[in-house]
């Protein structure tokens, strides 16, 4: 479980930027935090920094979620913090897919507070979106 019955469900922001077309493990994630509890935005493919930080403004979003599957995670997920600090909103980023073990911590420098690989059980997804936004709180 996400988060307990009486506190407000957690709001999480799903999507992919760019121009990678396979949002597969995006749906499965979907469907964990939602059965987990959460509200899942789900912007699906395609999506600009610009929108992302928007509609997690908009929604009031707890968290955003990034997949990851073209090479293309060490430019765009430090640039989706980026995007993040200069709107001033404090919201972690959570990134999964396939991320090679040299770039983990350069990520993890560059600001994304957490990183789910490929076969990320149910219960790390649902532990690892609670523990970053909590460690905000």
């Amino acid at each position: 479980m996400v988060e307990d019955a009486a506190e407000t469900p957690l709001r999480i922001v799903l999507a992919k930027i760019g121009f990678d077309g396979h949002d597969r493990g995006l749906r499965v994630v979907a469907r964990i935090l939602r059965d987990a509890g959460c509200e899942v935005i789900y912007l699906g493919l395609r999506q600009t920094t610009d929108n992302i930080v928007a509609v997690a403004e908009q929604e009031d979003a707890d968290a955003i979620g990034l997949s990851m599957h073209n090479a293309g995670h060490m430019t765009l997920a430090p640039k989706m913090v980026e995007a993040l600090r200069a709107a001033d909103m404090d919201i972690p980023v959570v990134v999964g897919g396939i991320i090679p073990d040299d770039d983990i911590e350069p990520l993890r420098q560059a600001g994304v507070a957490a990183i789910l690989g490929p076969g990320a059980s149910a219960e790390e997804v649902g532990r690892t979106v609670r523990d970053v936004v909590n460690a905000r709180a």
